[in-house]
């Protein structure tokens, strides 16, 4: 009798199911099952009905499902600052306006705003994890927590006061304390964040290593993203600064080396040997002309790659679909050979890669049972995507992320029919033009 069949929270019914494990998989006319939070079951559609009461039905005929988008490198708060400073190489971008416009404008209330707007771009996009390096981390928790996105909160560290806190030590000692006050929410995890090879000495480097070590996660930094910054290293170091970080002792599995644009073959070989983790962020590369990652040649090695927006200072767009092309598209001319990366490479670059760099591959970045329903939904209904012969295809080269129609995190609904289900919208506009009144030059 169907009363005795279990009760679960949600059976979401889609045309497509593709759960990224195993590669390049499609399970057509599939429902994936979700009780507590958690996936409990992927089977036929067929099938559901006679094995499942659910309390909830998502009904997704023209959709694909795949898991939530993994953002592996933004500086969410920067979202204040898009367009703010256009068109400009790397080093006068940061020094003559963006280091200068946080000098005067970054607070708590800067990053929790800034971070609730970037918030609700990612989630309206698909992301449903991003992996954060700023200045007031806390604030950002707080943000994320509101938002109901997961986040992996960075806990900056550099050589220089800011806002925020006074020298390498004052920055170590906040970041401890935000990990420890909001250790045990399940959507927050932690990362310790030096900024950069050039902005981050030995000494710092030393304390922040050891302090990885102790409480366990990962270290997330710029690393070989200009020309410029490996010929400052060799003046100031007399070593590239991927030989520096080895020396030091930083280079390991727990490493996520943000851009990596500028590589040897022997510094790609390291990376290699040492488990390290790539955050590739084509958009920004591009726009700061710092560059194309040699991510195929880096793949062929074995080293895990993700995908980043970087900040909507330098993007200007949060927006992993098109990331996912760029990094295809890049790939294949940097190599000249059109299957460089494949499309579902680059689609387990954007979910997977970026679970696995963060540590949290047992908790998401595929459909898998027994990992939490961080969930995507992509519709197809659309005169730009028909027809479709390859579903992961179109997610590579096809879809933007105007196509997602629903997102869940941790079973919970966020994106409702390409609206987020909490939050308000228009409140968030007008916060952002508030801002713009403060910091327009």
């Amino acid at each position: 009798m169907t009363t005795s069949l279990p009760l679960v929270d949600l059976v979401i019914e889609a045309r497509w199911v593709v759960p990224v494990e195993p590669a390049g998989a499609v399970l057509d006319q599939h429902a994936v099952v979700v009780d507590g939070g958690r996936i409990v079951a992927i089977v036929p559609r067929a099938e559901v009905d006679a094995r499942y009461r659910a309390r909830k039905r998502k009904c997704l005929p023209q959709h694909v499902l795949l898991p939530g988008l993994v953002n592996l490198h933004t500086h969410a708060a920067m979202s204040l600052l898009r367009g703010l400073a256009d068109d400009l190489p790397l080093m006068r971008w940061l020094q003559d306006h963006v280091w200068p416009a946080e000098a005067r404008h970054v607070s708590a209330q800067f990053v929790h705003d800034g971070t609730r707007l970037a918030c609700a771009e990612m989630l309206r996009g698909g992301i449903t994890c991003f992996n954060d390096m700023y200045f007031f981390p806390a604030a950002a928790a707080e943000a994320a927590l509101a938002s109901g996105i997961r986040a992996a909160i960075g806990l900056i560290t550099v050589d220089f006061p800011s806002n925020y806190a006074a020298d390498a030590d004052d920055y170590l000692a906040k970041g401890l304390a935000v990990r420890d006050r909001f250790l045990g929410q399940p959507l927050l995890s932690f990362c310790l964040a030096p900024h950069a090879p050039y902005t981050v000495a030995d000494r710092s480097f030393a304390q922040v290593l050891t302090l990885a070590e102790q409480i366990e996660v990962p270290l997330h930094l710029h690393l070989h993203e200009t020309q410029q910054e490996i010929e400052d290293s060799l003046q100031r170091f007399a070593v590239r600064p991927i030989e520096r970080l080895r020396r030091l002792g930083l280079l390991g599995p727990t490493l996520i080396a943000v851009h990596a644009v500028h590589l040897e073959a022997q510094e790609i070989e390291l990376l290699a040997a040492h488990g390290c983790s790539v955050a590739h962020c084509p958009s920004s590369n591009l726009k700061l002309a710092s560059g194309i990652a040699p991510i195929a040649r880096l793949a062929a090695r074995g080293v895990n790659l993700g995908l980043g927006t970087d900040g909507a200072a330098s993007n200007n767009r949060l927006d992993l679909f098109q990331e996912m092309r760029l990094a295809a598209l890049l790939a294949k001319e940097r190599d000249g050979r059109a299957d460089a990366v494949a499309a579902h490479q680059v689609l387990r670059m954007a979910t997977l890669g970026g679970a696995c760099a963060l540590g949290l591959d047992g908790e998401i970045g595929s459909i898998v049972v027994g990992k939490s329903a961080d969930l995507c939904a992509v519709s197809f209904d659309d005169v730009a995507l028909a027809p479709c012969y390859d579903p992961v295809s179109h997610l590579a080269y096809a879809v933007g992320r105007e196509h997602v129609s629903d997102v869940w995190v941790a079973g919970r609904v966020r994106v409702e029919n390409g609206r987020l289900s909490e939050g308000d919208e228009s409140g968030l506009i007008g916060m952002a033009l508030l801002w713009q009144n403060k910091i327009r030059p």
